[in-house]
């Protein structure tokens, strides 16, 4: 939904009311064998869990928010075992702050216009399937009650509303101030020598026989003998797939951006006396053999800032945004009265 609220979707009918921040990283899918049956029943009678200010948050405002974290928890009835003491943790965090943002808000007497909570009702309202299905949520939700739910959505637009002012808007990032992080960390936009490749890789077996080593040398010969006469980059990956033993067969033998000191001496040394296309001689590693196609090579320097701009304003910004919010949450806390159940 656009606007403030964000609904997260509970199993069967009971739809959850999720929180109103906004969440920057997706959660990964778990495993079937390692999930776990949810720790609350989100059909259970509530069980109050923290008094903050006497506000009295239950187990299914911790739910609301642990599916909020974590959607997929929805989808497989439980949440990852290793994860789900973390889970628990961040979202009994996050419904304990959200309390305290929107009692700020109230102390504040901020408001949110009656039509624009209607608006957000209708929206709400579309999210279900049937009536039947927004009946169900609004009894086991909202104890039957329309007035209630309005009430939870306000909360919401207030909580966001908050956010924004005392999060959102302070944390902007003008250019002026990207180009100055820029001008006074030099040396996070340096880059070092790399190089672009192709590689054909004759590799024995572990543990390869006498015999099949001594294979080995003719067998990169030959394949040698293909590759210096390749005339393309197609025609080179082409053979690369088809005789290289390395994990970049698959791609037409290709490695991207390659620093120069990731790569063996060797294979250097070849390198820095070719030009791109050229193709190196036979290059014994070991007991392997190495054939490389020089596809481009990138010298020492630093990225212009019109290159790193939109990135690095969005950086900032993102880690201005969290100094922010930490230090509001640190600041509600230490003037409210938070007593655990």
């Amino acid at each position: 939904m656009t606007g403030a609220l964000i609904l997260a979707m509970a199993s069967g009918a009971a739809a959850q009311m999720a929180s109103s921040h906004t969440r920057t990283t997706p959660a990964p899918a778990p495993q079937a064998a390692q999930v776990v049956a949810p720790p609350i029943n989100p059909q259970a009678p509530p069980k109050p869990l923290v008094r903050v200010n006497g506000t009295v948050l239950t187990s299914r405002d911790l739910l609301r928010e642990m599916y909020a974290l974590f959607p997929y928890a929805k989808l497989h009835n439980g949440f990852p075992k290793e994860q789900e003491p973390g889970i628990r943790q961040g979202a009994m965090g996050m419904i304990v702050f959200e309390e305290l943002v929107y009692q700020d808000a109230k102390r504040q007497k901020m408001a949110i216009a009656p039509e624009r909570i209607s608006r957000e009702v209708k929206k709400f309202r579309k999210e279900f399937k049937s009536q039947a299905e927004y009946n169900d949520f609004l009894r086991l939700e909202m104890d039957g009650s329309e007035a209630k739910l309005r009430q939870k959505i306000e909360r919401s637009l207030l909580i966001q509303a908050m956010l924004k002012s005392q999060v959102d808007d302070k944390s902007a990032v003008t250019l002026n101030e990207a180009r100055l992080y820029y001008a006074q960390h030099p040396k996070e936009f340096e880059y070092g020598e790399s190089y672009t490749l192709q590689t054909i890789s004759i590799i024995p077996p572990p543990n390869a026989n006498p015999e099949t080593l001594k294979e080995t040398g003719p067998h990169a010969q030959a394949v040698f003998e293909k590759a210096k006469v390749a005339k393309s980059y197609q025609e080179f990956g082409l053979l690369a797939e088809s005789e290289s033993d390395d994990d970049y067969h698959v791609d037409m033998g290709v490695r991207k951006d390659v620093a120069a000191d990731k790569l063996p001496p060797e294979i250097v040394t070849a390198l820095r006396g070719m030009k791109p296309g050229a193709v190196s001689g036979l290059i014994q590693l070991g007991k392997a053999y190495t054939i490389v196609r020089l596809v481009s090579h990138t010298m020492p320097g630093k990225k212009k800032f019109e290159t790193v701009r939109a990135e690095l304003i969005k950086r900032l910004q993102q880690e201005k945004y969290e100094k922010l919010r930490v230090a509001l949450g640190n600041r509600l806390r230490k003037e409210a009265k938070i007593e655990d159940l």
